[in-house]
C-alpha cells in the first residue's frame, strides 16, 4: 500500500510522491470534497490540475457522482490510473461520496493490491484515518444531507491508525481550528498527526514516515 497524505498538496516533500509513483502519467483527480460548494467546484479542480500538469502528469477529473451505485465500473476505471489525487474540502461530504460510489471499498482493494498510489490532502488525507470524530470542529457534517441525500458517516477508511489534523499554524486556517483540534486530541491522549502545510505522512508498504 502506498499513501501520500498531506495538509496541503505536496507539502514540502514532492520528491517522496515522485518516488512512490515513478514516471509521471495519468492521474485521477477526485474533487468531491467540494460537492457542497458548486460555485467553487470548477475552480477547485483547476487549482489542482494546473500544478499536476506542470509536473508532467496528465490529470483527469473523476467525479464520484458519476458512479453512484456503480462500484464495479468505478473499480475498472480506477484500475487504469497509477495515481489517485483526492483534494481537500469537507471531509464528511467526501466520506459520503466514497460510500455512495463504492470508492471506499474499491480503493481499499486496489491499495491492498498495490496497483495505484493514493495521494490526498486535507479532507483527502483526513478520510484515511480510523474515524472522523473531532473533525466536525473544522468541517460541517450538516452539509452532507442536502448535498448527498444521506446522513453523515463518522467512520474513516481506517488505512492509517492515527487521525490526521491538517493546517497547523496555516494561513489557510486563520481561525486556528486545526490547532485547537490538535490540542483537544493531545489533552485526551488521542493518537494523531498534527500537520503543518509542509508536513506529509508517507506509507510505503509496512513503512510509515512522518516528514516534517
Amino acid at each position: 500500500m502506498r499513501l501520500f497524505l498531506s495538509s496541503y498538496r505536496f507539502g514540502a516533500h514532492y520528491h517522496r510522491l515522485a518516488a512512490l509513483v515513478g514516471e509521471p502519467g495519468r492521474v485521477a483527480v477526485i474533487p468531491n470534497a467540494c460537492d457542497a460548494w458548486p460555485e467553487v467546484w470548477a475552480g477547485a479542480v483547476t487549482s489542482d490540475t494546473v500544478p499536476l500538469r506542470k509536473l508532467g502528469y496528465t490529470p483527469e477529473t473523476l467525479d464520484l457522482r458519476d458512479y453512484i451505485g456503480c462500484a464495479t465500473e468505478l473499480e475498472q476505471t480506477l484500475a487504469d490510473y497509477p495515481l489517485v489525487w483526492v483534494r481537500g474540502g469537507n471531509t464528511f461530504v467526501l466520506r459520503a461520496q466514497f460510500a455512495r460510489s463504492g470508492a471506499d471499498l474499491v480503493l481499499r482493494k486496489l491499495l491492498a493490491a498495490d496497483t495505484l498510489v493514493y495521494a490526498g490532502y486535507s479532507a483527502g488525507a483526513c478520510i484515511m484515518g480510523p474515524d472522523l470524530h473531532g473533525l466536525d470542529d473544522m468541517d460541517d457534517p450538516a452539509e452532507v444531507a442536502p448535498t448527498c441525500g444521506v446522513e453523515p458517516q463518522w467512520d474513516g477508511m481506517g488505512l492509517v491508525e492515527r487521525r490526521i489534523v491538517p493546517h497547523i499554524d496555516s494561513a489557510t486556517d486563520p481561525d486556528g481550528y486545526g490547532n485547537r483540534l490538535a490540542a483537544r486530541y493531545r489533552a485526551a491522549g488521542t493518537p494523531h498527526w498534527a500537520l503543518t502545510d509542509d508536513d506529509v505522512v508517507v506509507v510505503d508498504g509496512d513503512r510509515i514516515e512522518l516528514l516534517r
